[in-house]
């Protein structure tokens, strides 16, 4: 009797307007059928309202005091607490290679950015006091975050290879002659502009080298030719006087220190006066 009547029912009831299945909008229905296409751009009006607004503006935080051993992906994880972190840069030294602890930190909301300056400034991380800023979107340079999605490399050092590598003469003498060139020129500004500064450089280095190399040379050539234990010593009267000369300045150079001490003796020797006998008072009456 129900399941008569139910059908009864259906059958009075007007038939429900098709619902594309391509519909963004395919899950709601209207309570009136024919008013279902009017319902579906209402539906889909208000969707595209609500992705307008949710597109989220970035925000970046200027982050100093990071201690020394933080590197990118511990700050990486550490400020992901906070929201999504869409970029991250810490700035390092091209030389070394070390952080100088500081950074910058873009997260996908401005707002986000705000609390995060807000909260974790004067915050006490690791013994260090971090000192957290939001920039406004003016301050923040367009190739702030160039590069900062490639994993870090410990730079080569190539100034370093390059001036300890082992050269040849010529080139050094190549590279005394440019320095001395530009020794030259430095000299020459500072009279033009009247400035009277002297200063040893380049030039007085190269002559007391040349000059200590000149006397080691003639040294080396008074040894030789002095040297009794060559194979064919040299045995003109001129030559056995410098090597009597050479013998007798060996010996006055001669530093050794003696000392003469005076013969012992009894004359010499301190005598101690002899002790006399305590006088005792006298007593008896």
């Amino acid at each position: 009797m129900a399941a008569a009547e139910a059908a009864a029912a259906t059958a009075g009831a007007p038939a429900p307007v098709p619902v594309p299945a391509s519909s963004s909008s395919s899950s709601f229905l209207a309570l009136e059928p024919r008013l279902q296409r009017e319902f579906q751009q209402k539906v889909q009006r208000v969707r595209n309202n609500r992705a307008a607004k949710e597109e989220l503006t970035p925000g970046v935080v200027y982050v100093g005091h990071l201690p020394r051993g933080l590197c990118e992906p511990q700050i990486h994880e550490y400020f992901e607490q906070f929201g999504t972190v869409r970029r991250l840069r810490l700035s390092r030294s091209k030389k070394t290679g070390a952080s100088k602890g500081y950074g910058f930190i873009e997260f996908e909301s401005d707002d986000v950015a705000k609390i995060v300056a807000d909260t974790m400034n004067n915050y006490l991380f690791s013994e260090r006091l971090l000192k957290c800023q939001f920039m406004p979107p003016e301050r923040v340079h367009e190739n702030l975050f160039k590069n900062s999605n490639k994993i870090f490399l410990k730079p080569s050092q190539p100034a370093v290879r390059r001036y300890n590598k082992i050269r040849s003469l010529i080139q050094k003498a190549k590279m005394t002659k440019r320095l001395l060139r530009k020794e030259k020129l430095l000299r020459k500004r500072l009279v033009e502009k009247g400035l009277d500064y002297d200063f040893p450089g380049f030039a007085a280095q190269e002559l007391s080298i040349m000059r200590k190399n000149l006397k080691t040379s003639k040294k080396s050539k008074l040894n030789v030719s002095l040297s009794s234990q060559d194979p064919t010593p040299v045995c003109t009267p001129t030559v056995l006087e410098r090597r009597k000369a050479a013998q007798v300045d060996d010996d006055a150079e001669d530093n050794e220190i003696t000392l003469r001490l005076p013969p012992a003796s009894v004359e010499n020797a301190v005598q101690r006066p002899k002790k006399q006998p305590r006088k005792r008072p006298n007593l008896k009456k």
